[in-house]
């Protein structure tokens, strides 16, 4: 993270005399200085990330001037501050310019020290902001981390998808298995996006009565129909400035298909029973596990729907698409199973976590964490030796596959630590290497997102 001595100051001056003299002063204050001899060239370099601890710019310039290069840099994601100097005196100037956003005005004729002062408490100003912008964006990483457990590449590029999609406000549709995680990725996206502080509504399309779609998504009034004792708000208008979450969006039949756009198109809801109009605005995430644009094709789903939900398509890849990520998974449901029912969490031998590798789990994850349930509770977990005696195969089969298992047991013990794996297997670096390069064993799958980063120096 740049200091405070690192990040330059920035000058911009069409008067060589003026660069010349300010520039010389900022440096024998032991302080990084870069100049421009107008406004433009120094726009276009902070438009391409170069770094700018703080821009003082001179107001009246040929071209663009001051007043215009400080409303095109607050435009830019994280403006540094700008000071403006001028020797005109204009009161409502420098009114408007605190206005716009200008951290300071300095008033010709001044006094170095002053310049000075201004320039170090803006790029104390700057430090902090940036700080905090790094930081914010590691535990966002580190929470991602924890929430999509797993380093196979899928479950990366997918973290990679939900760190660009969540500031924005856009549709997204999230394709995936029943038990794949759908829900998650939605509150992902809800909780490292801008309206994290509105409510996350979730509705499953497809566990609703068709006559009672209407009222759910859209609210009622009472007595807007036989049963409806009390008004009720509708999913869209509680979820409004947040995230509705509408899985197994392919469920709607047509005419709520054809409302819910409607009401999407227009940021409005009308309740059951009323006349009055509500604006709501939302990010909505659907979740499908059938294709909508072949369901479009059928006559199941609307096209223009589908185009309205899916201004970006997420997949989330299946558990048997991921094995090497099983181990990892498992641990981490014991760990829940076994504080939930106030158990010590029993360690899985290699040979079950070679078991477990090898099931189809067509419940995907949800499938696997009550199979950690039903372990931490002594209980067997279904067709899991039927399934591993099946596929033992020849002696050299099995002798690799237990290696494999005695190998990704000890990496998930240790959290990925190659030293403390060495010394419980007592195998030689380079040993250990070709062996889990033979198994294609990584260990960043095994890497605790929980736990600090490690210090030791074979895990380079």
């Amino acid at each position: 993270m740049p200091t405070d001595d690192t990040l330059p100051v920035w000058l911009v001056d069409d008067d060589p005399d003026v660069r010349e003299s300010l520039s010389q002063w900022l440096e024998v204050s032991d302080l990084a200085v870069r100049t421009f001899d107008a406004a433009t060239p120094a726009l276009e370099a902070l438009r391409h990330d170069a770094p700018c601890g703080v821009l003082v710019s001179d107001v009246k310039m040929p071209g663009m001037d001051g007043l215009a290069l400080l409303d095109a840099v607050q435009a830019l994601e994280m403006p540094p501050p700008v000071v403006l100097i001028t020797g005109h005196g204009d009161v409502p100037m420098a009114v408007a310019a605190m206005q716009a956003g200008c951290w300071d005005f300095v008033e010709k004729p001044f006094a170095p020290e002053r310049l000075e002062e201004c320039v170090r408490r803006a790029l104390a100003q700057r430090r902090l902001a940036l700080e905090n912008a790094h930081l914010r964006q590691t535990l966002r990483q580190g929470d991602l981390a924890s929430r999509l457990l797993g380093q196979a590449p899928a479950m990366v590029a997918l973290r990679r998808q939900l760190e660009t999609l969540a500031p924005v406000q856009a549709n997204v549709l999230v394709y995936g298995e029943t038990g794949s995680g759908k829900e998650v990725v939605a509150r992902c996206l809800h909780d490292f996006g801008p309206g994290a502080e509105a409510p996350f509504v979730a509705l499953n399309c497809g566990a609703l009565a068709p006559e009672l779609i209407e009222s759910e998504l859209f609210g009622h009034e009472k007595g807007a129909f036989t049963g409806a004792n009390r008004r009720r708000i509708g999913k869209l208008e509680h979820a409004s400035g947040g995230t509705l979450f509408l899985d197994e969006v392919e469920s709607l039949p047509l005419d709520a298909q054809v409302k819910l756009l409607r009401a999407l198109q227009e940021g409005e809801v009308t309740p059951l029973g009323s006349n009055e109009v509500r604006p709501v605005t939302m990010r909505v995430v659907a979740a499908a596990k059938a294709d909508l644009p072949t369901l479009a094709r059928e006559g199941r789903f609307r096209e223009d729907l589908y185009y309205r939900l899916a201004i970006t398509e997420l997949h989330l890849p299946p558990l048997r698409e991921r094995r090497e990520d099983v181990a990892t998974l498992f641990g981490h449901f014991c760990r829940q199973a076994a504080a939930v029912h106030e158990r010590d969490a029993p360690e899985a031998s290699p040979a079950l976590l070679q078991a477990l590798e090898r099931q189809p789990w067509p419940g995907n994850l949800r499938q696997l964490r009550n199979a950690a349930t039903r372990f931490v509770l002594g209980l067997e977990i279904p067709g899991l030796e039927e399934n591993g005696e099946s596929e033992l195969g020849s002696l050299n089969a099995q002798i690799a596959a237990f290696e494999c298992a005695l190998l990704r047991a000890a990496l998930g013990r240790h959290g990925g630590n190659i030293q403390a794996v060495m010394e419980e297997l007592e195998l030689p670096r380079r040993t250990l290497n070709q062996k889990m390069l033979r198994h294609g064993l990584r260990r960043e799958a095994f890497l605790d997102p929980e736990a600090p980063e490690s210090s030791d120096p074979s895990d380079a």
